[in-house]
């Protein structure tokens, strides 16, 4: 009988409440809406919340924000440094031109007096391996070693000093070299370049390679890197170590004759500036 009167007595409590909240609803239902909110936080407030949840969310917070100041700030570097590469571009391409027409007012007026304008002995030079190892002797596949050299058809940059010349001519039937223009650095370290990065080979299809790598020396995009080599700039070695020897293509058109020097009408040997000519069918 008991439990009967007590069912009977939530049954009256439930109405009247259903009946309160209906009158309500009828009456003002923003009261009532905010009644709910108001039930509902005192619900929330008595739930307690784990401390590693609450140390969770906070770490989390954390990491957001302090990723979000990253991006802003990489955002806002890459900004600035497209900026520094386009006037650094621009400043050298003056200089490239400033340099060209030089050399020709030069040859005009040698030209008028009566005589020949000798162009300065080039400090640049590109080599190019055209021949395998058989009958080597030791001493040559060691200095093609010094020279990264390793495969057929590799080729380097490099810069004329003594020590470079006296190595040249030890393995000079091994190789052709010669006297790249600006068309041919630029060519073959926008289309075959590679820089050593973490040892690895990497293709310089960004900028931001080049500047972890040779940052530190004030090279940060390509440009650099073709303004260094192309000047033998102070920091050419650090440069020219960072590009992995390029790997070209059998020249189009084949070679004559591997074994007779240049001069003689074979391949191997001092081509001067003919070398680009060379580039050009091998890249």
């Amino acid at each position: 009988m008991v439990g009967k009167e007590k069912m009977e007595f939530l049954h009256v409590v439930v109405r009247r409440k259903l009946d309160r909240m209906i009158a309500v609803w009828y009456l003002d239902p923003l009261q009532l809406t905010q009644e709910y909110k108001l039930e509902m936080a005192q619900v929330e407030a008595k739930v307690v919340v784990p401390e590693s949840v609450l140390k969770k969310r906070k770490r989390e917070a954390e990491w957001a924000l302090a990723k979000k100041q990253e991006l802003e700030a990489a955002k806002k570097k890459s900004a600035e440094n497209r900026k520094l590469i386009f006037n650094r571009a621009k400043q050298y391409s003056k200089e490239y031109e400033h340099k060209e027409n030089e050399v020709i007012q030069l040859k005009r007026e040698a030209k008028l007096k009566g005589g020949f304008y000798v162009e300065p002995e080039a400090k640049l030079l590109f080599i190019v391996r055209i021949r395998g190892i058989n009958a080597m002797d030791p001493k040559t596949r060691k200095i093609l070693q010094l020279l990264r050299l390793r495969q057929i058809f590799n080729g380097v940059f490099l810069k004329v000093n003594k020590a470079t010349v006296n190595m040249l001519h030890r393995v000079e039937p091994y190789v052709t070299f010669g006297y790249p223009n600006l068309k041919s650095v630029r060519e073959l370290i926008y289309k075959r370049g590679y820089g050593k990065l973490h040892k690895q080979r990497i293709a310089l299809t960004d900028n931001s390679v080049i500047e972890q790598a040779l940052g530190k020396h004030g090279i940060i995009c390509t440009e650099d890197l073709i303004h260094e080599i192309m000047t033998v700039g102070p920091h050419f070695k650090e440069a020219n170590n960072f590009l992995w020897p390029f790997k070209l293509k059998a020249p189009l058109g084949g070679l004559k004759k591997k074994r007779n020097h240049y001069v003689e009408g074979g391949d191997a040997g001092n081509r001067e500036n003919y070398i680009n000519e060379l580039i050009r069918r091998m890249n």
